[in-house]
Formats: structure tokens, C-alpha cells, sequence
């Protein structure tokens, strides 16, 4: 695909700078400074000024960073603010549907897993989640110069269902298996991020991998639905869309893999990941009605994809 040259105005040049600073700066007044931050707007501005292709590229990956920058602002504003959080009553709930008895004592599967644990199935659950954000990049990656009409579509979807996970976070905040674990039945207000089961794979392999992941996390009380389960299914869902082949298998193979690891590990109850599959059918479903239905919804995506075709 040939790319056409660009050009760039003093206006677009003003712009680009005044978002990059407001960035900066809501961003420190919300959740302070953060060399992520820099970072970021250095990509962006590094892609935007390269040459037409990075230009095409970051702004087709937009969403993205759209999505990601309203998520790293979630920690200005806890969802327990807004709702009760819901701990003992999950937990009896996953364990009335999907208990197990082991020793003649009823336990959830997350806790059938803990004692059950094993440094095979660590380090292969480990790997499958270390999967949930860049296979969907590397994913879109591939959309970019394959499928770049996909692009915009793949992105949009991940976010509908992402904004629909939120959405269920604010108003039914649940705590996961971990923090029961951990803490028992009683809430605790700003309970820092945890790496649960994934801390068998770091100490396997003398890394901290997971936990500078984890402490990086915007709420704890976040389990369901668990987003970690839907990711992978708008991947597959595209990807079948999009007749790949053998990638199709992949990235079904990825999505079964975070199924079971969010149990576990104790990051997700059985009920978080079957609520993160309906969640991601809804999402999904909701995204083509709009496509299909919406005159205003077709425009703005036929706008968004010349930009970056």
C-alpha cells in the first residue's frame, strides 16, 4: 500500500501540542506524575511528525489510547466510592454453582486451584495472561497493514466492551478471589493491586514481571466481569471475521487459555469470566447493530477509516 506524503499546518502543530499538555497535565492532577505519561505523548508525537505511515498508524491506534488513558483515570475515582462492594456474596455464590469438595469441605475452584497448584500449570497460565493486552495489539498491529478497513472497527469494539465492563464496575463492584484470600469478608478501602497466583511465576522465574504489572492496577474492585475474558474473544472474533487461517486457532487457543488461568490464579470466580463471555457477545452484538442500523454510527466510521487508509 502506497502511502500518500503528508504535510503538517501550524494549526495541526498547535493542536497536537495543546492535547499533549493538557494530557500531562489533568494526568498529574488526577493520578499524579508518571513517566508512562512522557512516554506516551513521546510516541504519539514521535508517530504523528514521522512520516505519513506513523501518522496513519498512531491515529488508527487512537482508540486505543483513548480507552487506555480513561482506564489509567478510573484510580481518581474509585468505583467503591459509588456502591456497595460485593465480597462474601459472590464468593457464596460461586460457590453454591461451581463449589468442590475436596477433604469433605465445599471450596470455590479458585481455591480447589490453590492447593492444587503446580509449577507446570503456573508458568503456562502465567504466559497465556501475560497475553491479555498484547495480543490484541500485535493483533491490531496486523489489521494496520493486512486489513487496515478493520482497524477502526476491531478498535471501537474493544472499547464498547470495555466501556460496558466499567459501566458493571460502578455499579456492582466485586472483590476478586485473591482479596478474600487475603483479607477475608471485610472491605478495605484502597487496597493496593495484587498479583495473586501469578506470584508463583515470578518467583519460578526470579523476576517481578507481574507484580510492576499489578501495582499499576486502577481498582481493585474490578472482577467482574472479567474484562481479561473478553479481550481475547473480539481477537477471535475478528479474526474469523477476517478469514486469517491458522492465526484463528491461536488466538482460540489464547482465549481458552485466559479462561481458565483468571480461575486459577485467583484473579476471577467462574461467575467473572462467564460474565466477561456475555459481556463481550453483548459488545460485540451491540457494536454491529450500530453499524448496521445507524446512519450518524456509519458516517463517523467511514470519517475515522479514511483517515488512516
Amino acid at each position: 500500500m502506497q502511502e500518500k506524503t503528508f504535510h503538517t499546518s501550524v494549526s495541526t502543530v498547535l493542536i497536537t501540542t495543546i492535547i499533549s499538555l493538557a494530557y500531562l497535565v489533568i494526568s498529574y492532577f488526577l493520578v499524579g506524575y508518571k513517566i508512562d505519561q512522557v512516554i506516551l505523548v513521546a510516541i504519539f508525537n514521535g508517530c504523528y511528525y514521522g512520516s505519513a505511515i506513523t501518522r496513519k498508524f498512531i491515529l488508527g491506534f487512537s482508540v486505543f489510547i483513548i480507552y487506555w488513558v480513561i482506564y489509567d483515570y478510573m484510580k481518581a475515582f474509585p468505583n467503591y466510592r459509588y456502591a456497595t462492594v460485593h465480597i462474601a456474596d459472590i464468593y457464596n455464590f460461586e460457590k453454591s454453582l461451581f463449589g468442590i469438595h475436596d477433604n469433605g469441605v465445599l471450596i470455590t475452584p479458585n481455591e480447589y486451584w490453590l492447593r492444587h497448584s503446580s509449577t507446570t500449570l503456573d508458568t503456562i497460565c502465567g504466559a497465556f495472561y501475560l497475553c491479555w493486552i498484547p495480543v490484541p495489539m500485535l493483533f491490531a498491529l496486523y489489521l494496520f497493514f493486512k486489513y487496515r478497513d478493520q482497524l477502526i472497527l476491531f478498535w471501537l469494539t474493544f472499547v464498547l466492551v470495555n466501556f460496558l465492563g466499567f459501566i458493571i464496575y460502578y455499579t456492582f463492584p466485586a472483590a476478586p478471589p485473591w482479596y478474600i484470600q487475603q483479607h477475608g469478608f471485610i472491605f478495605i478501602a484502597n487496597t493496593p493491586g495484587n498479583t495473586a497466583g501469578l506470584a508463583r511465576f515470578d518467583a519460578h522465574f526470579h523476576v517481578n514481571l507481574f507484580k510492576s504489572i499489578y501495582s499499576k492496577g486502577s481498582n481493585v474492585f474490578a472482577a467482574m466481569p472479567s474484562l481479561h475474558s473478553a479481550y481475547p474473544m473480539v481477537v477471535l472474533y475478528y479474526a474469523l471475521k477476517n478469514k486469517v487461517g491458522y492465526l484463528s486457532i491461536f488466538f482460540a487457543t489464547v482465549m481458552l487459555g485466559i479462561w481458565f488461568a483468571a480461575v486459577y490464579l485467583s484473579h476471577h470466580y467462574v461467575v467473572d469470566v462467564l460474565s466477561g463471555i456475555i459481556t463481550g457477545i453483548i459488545g460485540i452484538s451491540l457494536f454491529n447493530l450500530l453499524l448496521n442500523r445507524s446512519g450518524w454510527f456509519k458516517r463517523f466510521i467511514a470519517t475515522f477509516q479514511k483517515v488512516v487508509l
